[in-house]
This record gives structure tokens, C-alpha cells and sequence, in this order.
């Protein structure tokens, strides 16, 4: 399981003017995201030593509505073994893992009992991905996933409280999910590609931090625009806020669209440079991916070897 030395999220009490005085410069963003990829190249062990990192910071994924606990319990073994042993073993990192396993709640006991506590179980949860069933059956599902096994649970805020700026409603709901999720912790998913503007996107981020979110996450994976570097960016400047107005740090999670080593790897120089080396753990940010894994295991296997794999031999579950 992923160890910690963090002081969890405790949350503040909503400050409408705070919200209020939030601000975003949309085209420095834009440029600023735009020159990440081209001034970040990694080669050789240091490449090795990145995807690594990558690797062991992925809420390995299923969330298809044909999942069956056989699908399940091949993603929890791929978890544990992401990458052929002799490569690992080549590179230094025989013991390398994901940092969880994340699935529907219906699929959390087969996780449960094939990972056996050596990795967390993470469930989407609140009428996902479109977050629209009743708010009393919500929170019966987090408590139900809960009780179930999940230590994360993966939650969809009501986009409609960010479109209208009802802040106050979501600083709520957010709070009683997070009550809900008890000693579990809360990974808010904003579904930013459908919030309209990256001012609100940095809004509802510190509203969700503020009602005490321990990650806050990009996307459901399911929106027709998920994580991108601009509204990573954005994101990761409302956690550097929030930390330096209540001193809790807080983790992030870009999830949908992250599939490649070399895209992992401009996420983590991001990290790198806009929050700092202490996030760059799995107690403080992690991709949702499913094909990234496999695209990471082909860059390595060239790294030890000097052939490129086809990628159907990289195949996840």
C-alpha cells in the first residue's frame, strides 16, 4: 500500500470573496503549457528513470461496461507486475508496482481480494461518470465502495453548481462526499473539458480543496476533452495556492488522453517545476491511464534491449 508521511486534508470553511478573487491570464497559460514538451527531452537512464517513476505513480484502469472480475483480476496482476521481470531487473527496479488499481464499485471486491492490501483499490463512485443520480443514492454508493475495501474513491462533482457558480453548493456537496469517504480518500474529478473556461476550472479546484478533496482530478476519461497541459497547469497553481493558505498538500491526477511515455513525461516535468519533487510520489499525484503502462513497458524494453516491441505484446489485462 502507498505509504505516507502527509497531514490528510483537512478542508477551510468556504470563503466566497476568495473565490471571487480568483483570476486566470489564459493566453500566458496556453503559452506557457505550449513550451513544456519541446524544452523537456529525456534520453537514455534518465529517460529509463522518469518512465519508471511514471509508472509507479498509475491508477492502473477499467472502467468499460463490459468489465468482468476475470478482466479484473488480470489488471490487478498486470498492476503488481507491470513490466517483464528481466527488464526490471536490468534497470535496477525489481519491485516496481503501480500506485493503484482503479474500477467500478461493482468490481472492488474482486480487486480487493487479488491485490490482498499490497496495493490501494480505487472506485469511481457518485453516479459516474455523468454525476446525475440523486445525491442521497451518491453517497450511499461512496459508503457502500467503502465498505466494500476501496481505500481511494474517485468522485464526480455536479458540473451544473461550477456552469452557474454556485460555489456554496459545491463547497457542500463536495464536504459531505468527503464525510462519506470517512478514512478513505477523495479524489475529486472536476471533468474540466466540460466546465467552459480555465477561470472556472481554478475555481472549482480550490472550492473542491477547500471542502476538503485529498487529489483533485481532471476527467471521467469519458468527456470528448479530458486532461490537458494548459488546465494542468491551472490546477496545479490552485494546489501551490491552497498550500500556501492552509498548509495541506494536495494531490493531483490527470486522467483521459495521457497515453503516451513521452506525454507521461511532460506531466511529470510539470509537476516537477510547478509544485516540487515532493509531489512527484503516488500519495500526491498519479495518471488514471489503462494504455500508457503499455507504452512505457515498449520504451523500456528498448532501452534495455535496443528493439522496439509491437505493442499488442504489451497488452494490460
Amino acid at each position: 500500500m502507498t505509504k505516507t508521511d502527509l497531514q490528510r486534508n483537512a478542508g477551510l470553511p468556504f470563503d466566497p470573496s476568495l473565490v471571487a478573487s480568483i483570476r486566470v491570464n489564459t493566453p500566458a497559460t496556453l503559452r506557457r503549457a505550449a513550451t513544456l514538451p519541446a524544452r523537456r527531452s529525456l534520453k537514455r537512464d534518465w529517460q529509463a528513470a522518469w518512465l519508471a517513476r511514471a509508472i509507479s505513480v498509475i491508477d492502473l484502469t477499467t472502467l468499460a461496461g463490459d468489465d468482468t472480475e476475470g478482466r479484473v483480476r488480470r489488471l490487478c496482476a498486470k498492476a503488481l507486475h507491470p513490466v517483464r521481470a528481466d527488464i526490471l531487473d536490468a534497470i535496477g527496479l525489481p519491485d516496481l508496482t503501480v500506485g493503484a488499481v482503479c474500477v467500478y464499485h461493482e468490481m472492488v471486491p474482486a480487486a480487493v481480494a487479488a491485490l490482498q492490501g499490497r496495493l490501494p483499490v480505487a472506485a469511481v463512485s457518485t453516479g459516474f461518470p455523468a454525476g446525475l443520480s440523486p445525491f442521497h443514492l451518491r453517497l450511499k454508493e461512496i459508503e457502500a465502495s467503502v465498505a466494500a475495501g476501496a481505500s481511494e474513491i474517485d468522485i464526480v462533482i455536479s458540473r451544473r453548481h461550477v456552469l452557474t457558480g454556485n460555489w456554496q453548493a459545491l463547497y457542500d456537496e463536495m464536504a459531505q462526499m468527503r464525510a462519506a469517504c470517512g478514512a478513505a480518500h477523495v479524489k475529486a474529478i472536476l471533468a474540466t473539458g466540460e466546465l467552459g473556461t480555465l477561470r472556472n476550472v481554478a475555481k472549482a479546484s480550490m472550492v473542491c480543496m477547500l471542502a476538503g478533496a485529498d487529489f483533485i482530478k481532471t476527467s471521467t476519461g469519458k468527456e470528448s476533452v479530458n486532461a490537458t497541459l494548459p488546465v494542468s497547469l491551472i490546477m496545479m497553481r490552485a494546489i501551490r495556492d491552497y498550500e500556501r493558505l492552509s498548509g495541506f498538500k494536495v494531490g493531483y491526477k490527470p486522467a483521459g488522453g495521457v497515453s503516451k511515455a513521452k506525454d507521461a513525461i511532460s506531466y511529470l516535468a510539470l509537476v516537477k517545476e510547478e509544485l516540487g519533487d515532493r509531489w512527484l510520489r503516488p500519495d500526491l499525484f498519479r495518471f488514471g491511464a489503462s494504455s500508457l503502462l503499455g507504452d512505457i513497458e515498449r520504451q523500456l524494453e528498448h532501452h534495455v534491449t535496443g528493439r522496439y516491441s509491437v505493442g499488442h505484446r504489451h497488452a494490460v489485462g
